[in-house]
C-alpha cells in the first residue's frame, strides 16, 4: 500500500471517529478533511471539489426550492389533513400513518412530510386517548422506506445516482428503484402494523407545557367556499388543537357555548378559540378558516411577508386609553390586532371596543420586519415574533402540487433528466410565486450540501490512491466469498456507517469500496450501487442515523432503547428483503 493510500485511510478513519464521537459540525469535519487532502497533495483542487458540480448534489439543492413551494403554499398540510382523516381506533390510525407517509415521501422530502404529520398525529393521540409513542416512530420509519421507492425520494439516492453518472456514465430512471422499494414498503409496513403496538412503549411525549401567563381569545370565520362547511367540529380537526380549545361559536347573532364535537359548521360561523399565542399560528394553517377581523385583508403586506408578533404596550404608546378602533392601530403600525391579553387573561367583548392600557399584550399579524422596526421604540415595552408563523397561501396549493406532478411525470417519461426536471420545477415555483426567492434561499440547507459535496473528496481519494481497492482485497480474504455474500457484506457495512455518521457521507465513502469489490469479483457493479442506496437509507436503530428519527424523539417521548427494540428487527427484515431482491432485478 502506498503512503497516499495509507494517509487517505487515516483521513477516513479520523472523519468517522470525529463524526461519531465529537459534537463538531459535520460540514466543518468534512471540509477540514477536504482541505487536508488538497494540502497534502493527495488530490488536486479540481479532484477535491468535484462533488460541488455533481448532478446529484445540484438536484438536491434544486429540490429544496420545490419543497419550499409545497410548504409555503400549505400543499403538504392540505394533503396531510385529507389523507390522514379522523380515525377512531389505533389500528386505523396506524394505517392512516403508514400509507400516506410512505406514499408522499416517495415524491417529496421526507423531513417535510414528517414535520407536517407530527402535529396531526399529536391531535389524534389527544382525541383518541392514545400515547403518541405508538404512532410517531412508525411515521418516521414509513417515511424512510417510502423514500427508497423513487430516485428523488431521498438525497442518498440522488448522491449515488450522481456518482454513477460521473464515474460510470449510467443514469437511473425515476422509478428504477421501485422494483425493490415498493416490496420493502409492503414488507416493512406490514411488520410495523403488526408489531409496533407490542414493541413500542406506552409513553406520553415531552410536549411543551403551555404557560398560561398569556391567554388569548382568537376569532376565526368559516370560509363560505372553504372545505369545512358541512363538516362537524371533530371531522374538521378542531376538537383538540395543540395550543388552544374551541370555546364558543357565534352563528346568526346567537352564541353557542359548550358546543359538542358533532356540531356541524356553517358558512360564516365565527369560532372563538382560547389558548396560547401559538393557537393563532395553528389556526392560520387550517384551510377553510380566516381571521374574523376584516382588517387582516386590508393590510398592504404580501402574504409571504406576514407573521405573528406579540407586543406589550408601553407608557409612550400613541393610542393609550383609546379603544382599538379610535387608536387607528392598523394604519399607524401596519399591523392588525388579533387578540388582547391583560394581566395574563384574555379580554372579553368586541375587540374594537376594548380600551388599550399600559402592559396589555397584543397578538398582531404584521410584516416580518415589525420586530426590528419597533424593538427599540418606546411605543412597546417588548416585541417578540412567533417562530414559523407565516400563514400558508392555500390559494396556490393546487399550483404547487401541479408543478410537483409535472416534474415527476416529465422525469419518469424520460423527456428530461431528474436534474433538468427539478430545475424547471424550482423555476416554476419561483415564477408562480409559490415561494419568493428570498424565502427559497433560506430553505436551501447549505450545511447538508457542503457535507455531501465535501465527502466526495474522500471517495475520490480512496479510488485514486488505491485505498478502496485495498479494502476490497481485505474483504476478499474471506474464503470463497460469493457475489451475493459480498453484496450482503457491503450492505451491512453501509448500514453500520449510516447509524454512526450521516447517511450521505456513508454512501459516498462506501461507493468506491463497493466498485472495487465488484471489480475484484469480476461481476456487475450496479447491484452494489443499488445496495448502497437502500442500506444508507435504512437507518432504524438509532435516533441519530436519520433526521426524521431525531424529529420524533421528543414528541414521542422515546428513549434510545425504543429505537433498538423496534428498529433492529425492521433493519434485519428490510436488509434481507433488499439483498434478496437486488440480484434478481440487476443480475451479477
Amino acid at each position: 500500500m502506498t503512503w497516499q493510500a495509507a494517509l487517505t485511510l487515516l483521513s477516513v478513519l479520523s472523519v468517522l471517529a470525529s463524526l461519531a464521537l465529537t459534537r463538531i459540525a459535520p460540514d466543518v469535519i468534512l471540509m477540514g478533511a477536504l482541505a487536508f487532502l488538497i494540502v497534502s497533495g493527495i488530490l488536486t483542487p479540481a479532484d477535491a471539489l468535484v462533488g460541488f458540480s455533481n448532478p446529484g448534489v445540484l438536484t438536491i439543492a434544486t429540490l429544496y426550492v420545490v419543497a419550499a413551494g409545497l410548504k409555503e403554499t400549505g400543499a403538504v398540510l392540505w394533503l396531510a389533513h385529507r389523507l390522514l382523516g379522523q380515525p377512531q381506533r389505533l389500528r386505523q390510525a396506524q394505517l392512516r400513518v403508514l400509507l400516506p407517509a410512505s406514499g408522499l415521501s416517495a415524491f417529496m422530502n421526507n423531513t417535510t412530510v414528517v414535520a407536517m404529520f407530527i402535529p396531526a398525529i399529536q391531535e389524534w393521540a389527544a382525541r383518541l386517548k392514545l400515547p403518541p409513542s405508538k404512532l410517531l416512530l412508525p411515521l418516521s420509519y414509513a417515511a424512510i422506506m417510502g423514500g427508497t421507492c423513487t430516485l428523488i425520494g431521498t438525497s442518498t439516492n440522488l448522491v449515488v445516482d450522481g456518482m454513477l453518472q460521473t464515474e460510470k456514465g449510467i443514469e437511473l430512471a425515476m422509478f428504477s428503484l421501485a422494483w425493490v422499494g415498493v416490496p420493502l414498503v409492503l414488507v416493512g409496513g406490514a411488520f410495523l402494523y403488526m408489531f409496533a403496538d407490542r414493541l413500542l412503549p406506552n409513553r406520553q411525549g415531552v410536549l411543551e407545557q403551555l404557560e398560561q401567563a398569556r391567554e388569548y381569545a382568537v376569532e376565526v370565520v368559516v370560509d363560505v367556499k372553504g372545505p369545512l362547511v358541512g363538516k362537524t367540529i371533530a371531522e374538521a380537526g378542531l376538537r383538540n388543537l395543540t395550543y388552544g380549545y374551541l370555546a364558543d361559536i357565534e352563528r346568526h347573532d346567537r352564541l353557542l357555548t359548550a358546543v359538542p364535537p358533532d356540531t356541524e359548521l356553517e358558512a360564516g360561523d365565527i369560532l372563538v378559540f382560547i389558548g396560547a399565542p401559538e393557537c393563532a399560528r395553528e389556526l392560520r394553517r387550517i384551510h377553510g378558516l380566516r381571521p374574523a377581523g376584516g382588517d387582516v385583508h386590508k393590510l398592504d403586506i404580501a402574504h409571504h411577508r406576514r407573521c405573528l408578533v406579540e407586543a406589550v404596550i408601553g407608557p409612550d404608546f400613541a393610542g393609550l386609553n383609546q379603544t382599538v378602533r379610535q387608536s387607528r392601530f392598523r394604519s399607524r403600525y401596519q399591523a392588525v390586532i388579533l387578540s388582547i391579553s391583560r394581566h395574563g387573561k384574555r379580554m372579553q367583548g368586541k375587540l374594537g371596543d376594548i380600551s388599550l392600557q399600559v402592559g396589555d399584550t397584543l397578538l398582531l399579524e404584521t410584516a416580518q420586519d415589525f420586530v426590528d422596526q419597533y424593538r427599540y421604540r418606546k411605543d412597546f415595552l417588548l416585541v417578540s415574533g412567533l417562530n414559523d408563523s407565516t400563514p400558508p397561501d392555500f390559494r396556490k396549493a393546487p399550483v404547487a402540487l401541479a408543478i410537483l406532478g409535472a416534474m415527476v411525470a416529465i422525469s419518469a417519461s424520460g423527456l428530461l433528466s431528474i436534474l433538468e426536471a427539478a430545475l424547471l420545477a424550482g423555476g416554476a415555483m419561483l415564477m408562480t410565486r409559490c415561494v419568493p426567492a428570498s424565502k427559497a434561499r433560506r430553505y436551501v440547507d447549505l450545511s447538508v450540501l457542503v457535507v455531501i459535496a465535501a465527502s466526495f473528496a474522500l471517495g475520490v481519494a480512496m479510488a485514486k490512491t488505491g485505498a478502496a481497492q485495498q479494502i476490497a482485497l481485505w474483504l476478499m480474504l474471506i474464503d470463497g466469498l460469493a457475489p451475493w455474500a459480498a453484496l450482503a457484506l457491503v450492505y451491512l457495512i453501509t448500514v453500520i456507517f449510516t447509524e454512526l455518521i450521516t447517511n450521505n457521507a456513508a454512501a459516498v465513502l462506501m461507493f468506491p469500496i463497493a466498485m472495487a469489490v465488484a471489480e475484484q469479483l469480476g461481476v456487475n457493479f450496479l447491484p452494489f450501487a443499488i445496495a448502497i442506496m437502500f442500506a444508507a437509507s435504512a437507518s432504524f436503530m438509532t435516533p441519530l442515523g436519520y433526521q426524521t428519527n431525531l424529529m420524533v424523539l421528543g414528541p414521542g417521548g422515546y428513549r434510545f432503547t425504543d429505537y433498538v427494540r423496534l428498529g433492529t428487527p425492521l433493519s434485519l427484515l428490510v436488509g434481507t428483503t433488499a439483498v434478496g431482491l437486488i440480484p434478481m432485478i440487476w443480475n451479477f
